[in-house]
């Protein structure tokens, strides 16, 4: 393979078969094409390990390999966000008024109920008052009756054959039934804080230890959430467990991108996510068989147990490794992977792997500081937060829409996988600017729609739902590829880490936003409907990143084409009227 690099450029100033500059329109075309050589010679410095991922294969036996086991760890990752729906299940229930029994022992639970607890307007018994304990004989009570009223005092009571719940447990009724969503709010701010410190920490110490570390958190804590004895304990396990998904999801992403070639990052990443729809049919059949909020939290957590011989065969990113000076790491992999790949990167291409001395270490403040940074971060930011707010509002309202919660469950899942699998072919044909902008407007759309759906129509309500999880599930997809994309290598995960805290707040908010129902039932759908216009409409400003190499360097204003297709423009550029300038001039060829 015959490389440029600065030293044949100059070289070329040399040559003395260069073409006549004496004519005038062989002049002009000249000068276009020493533009060519420039332009090639930076392409070629910044995407440098593109050129060893084409000598491995694009998507390869190892890369495929590398894929599944990133994948594995995501068929839990519905468990933890979305299966407490399944805990705090509405079930019948009504004040403790045992009260009573101390001086009526021989009361029917009928009597009992009938003497200390009023009823409503359609005669059934309250759920959240009863009559006041009084110091009177069972006779005197039965005559007259009791009439003040006040709030449970001494817990509730459920239907004996009701299996454990945490909404039985731990009482999440009446005045305590808002901590439901508050608890899944914690889950999110979980997220976020997973956001804010594994995204910047696996830029710093690597993404292998960083996503082993949050597979082991997600472990021993969700385990250890079947065994808490106090609802605030519970919290604060779940915001462990969410800190460690966000490290999982995000230094997942950046294995799944750095180890594949241009044309494979899409195939990479959302064959990952379908793992996660695939995780969510999974949840519906699991929390439909297993009723017991324990066991089931056992059994969404326990298998990752089985996944510990990552810490043998999970590698380290070797672009990543290039950019922080680890050459001979770096090499090791990449020899690892094309002896799995059943091919030979040529040893001359391998003394050509050296330490990226121009490429400095990116910081947070980086993404703001330069102006081209600064928009991508701050609209990327507007697309995860809009995807991450419809995407949860609908997830988690999966109870109100009027059918069997497991079957729409199920139905969830089900569409999810047709969505993630659509990406690789909307991202293909239409790009990723178009294809990001249009699902957020459709699910956006569908959520307003809602809106406007009778309350006695659930199965019109369910059926927009889903299309509207459908393209919300697309859009959340794309953003993942998009951002990989358009982030530089020095602060990839960084910038991802940073769209995720924004997708987490927005994960944060939306059980909030849910409260508001209570005042209308539109307000909730219309505010989750909202975000995501605007997030599409701001996407039309972004660059398009399809058929471009990965960036490394954050001072690169936008991503380039790729190597290849750069040549490809330059013959076609170059060779005109019969005359080929390029043989002239200099010679980039490229060879697998």
């Amino acid at each position: 393979m015959l490389r440029v690099t600065p030293q044949t450029k100059l070289s070329l100033a040399h040559d003395t078969h260069k073409p006549d500059l004496s004519m005038p329109a062989l002049k002009g075309r000249v000068k276009m094409q020493e533009h060519h050589i420039c332009l090639a010679i930076e392409v070629v410095t910044m995407t440098e390990f593109g050129d060893f991922i084409s000598a491995l294969g694009e998507f390869g036996l190892y890369q495929k390999l590398l894929v599944l086991f990133l994948s594995l760890p995501l068929l839990l990752s519905p468990f933890q966000m979305i299966g407490q729906v399944f805990m705090v299940v509405d079930v019948p229930h009504h004040c403790n008024t045992s009260w009573i029994r101390a001086i009526g022992p021989n009361l029917t639970e009928e009597e009992q109920l009938n003497l200390t607890l009023p009823r409503d307007a359609d005669g059934v018994y309250e759920q959240c008052s009863m009559y006041s304990p009084v110091d009177r004989d069972l006779g005197s009570i039965m005559a007259y009756g009791l009439n003040a009223t006040e709030k449970c005092s001494s817990g509730w009571v459920y239907p004996s054959a009701q299996p454990p719940s945490l909404l039985t447990e731990f009482d999440l009724v009446c005045d305590r039934k808002d901590l439901n969503d508050i608890s899944q709010s914690v889950y999110m701010v979980g997220l976020l804080l997973g956001a804010m410190i594994f995204g910047p920490l696996s830029d710093r110490v690597g993404r292998r230890s960083i996503f082993l570390i949050s597979m082991l958190l997600q472990c021993l804590f969700g385990v250890g959430i079947a065994f808490v004895p106090h609802f605030y304990v519970y919290m604060a396990f779940r915001c462990v467990v969410g800190a460690s998904v966000s490290g999982i999801l995000i230094t997942a992403l950046a294995l799944a991108t750095e180890w594949v070639g241009v044309s494979s990052r899409p195939k990479a990443v959302l064959i990952s996510h379908c793992f996660i729809a695939i995780g969510q049919m999974l949840l519906a059949g699991l929390s439909y068989g297993i009723r017991n909020w324990r066991l089931l939290e056992i059994a969404g957590s326990a298998p990752m147990f089985a996944l510990f011989f990552y810490i043998w065969v999970l590698p380290e990113s070797a672009r990543w490794l290039v950019t922080k000076g680890r050459i001979e790491e770096a090499k090791k992999v990449l020899q690892k992977a094309a002896s799995i790949n059943k091919c030979t990167i040529p040893p001359g291409l391998l003394e050509q792997l050296k330490p990226e001395t121009q490429t400095k270490s990116g910081s947070t403040l980086d993404l703001f500081r330069k102006k081209h940074l600064r928009k991508v971060t701050l609209i990327m930011s507007c697309t995860w937060f809009a995807d991450s707010f419809v995407y949860y509002g609908l997830s988690l309202n999966v109870t109100s829409f009027g059918l069997d919660i497991y079957l729409t469950q199920f139905a969830f899942g089900a569409v999810e996988l047709p969505a993630r699998f659509c990406c690789i072919f909307l991202l293909q044909w239409f790009g990723r600017k178009k294809t990001q902008a249009a699902l957020l407007l459709l699910s956006g759309l569908m959520c307003l729609v809602i809106t406007g759906i009778p309350e006695d129509q659930p199965v019109a309500t369910t059926v927009l739902a889903i299309i509207g999880k459908f393209t919300a599930t697309a859009s959340f997809s794309t953003s993942y590829v998009y951002s990989a994309e358009l982030f530089p290598t020095v602060v990839r995960q960084t910038g991802t880490g940073l769209c995720s805290m924004s997708a987490r707040v927005a994960g944060i908010m939306a059980p909030l936003i849910r409260l508001l129902g209570q005042y209308h039932r539109a307000i909730p759908m219309a505010i989750f409907g909202s975000a995501p216009v605007v997030g599409g409409l701001l996407c039309i400003l972004l660059p398009e990143t399809r058929g471009t190499d990965l960036v490394d360097d954050s001072g690169v204003a936008a991503p380039q084409l790729s190597t290849r297709r750069l040549e490809i423009m330059s013959k076609r550029d170059t060779t005109e009227d019969g005359v080929d300038l390029e043989k002239d001039v200099y010679r980039c060829s490229e060879s697998k």
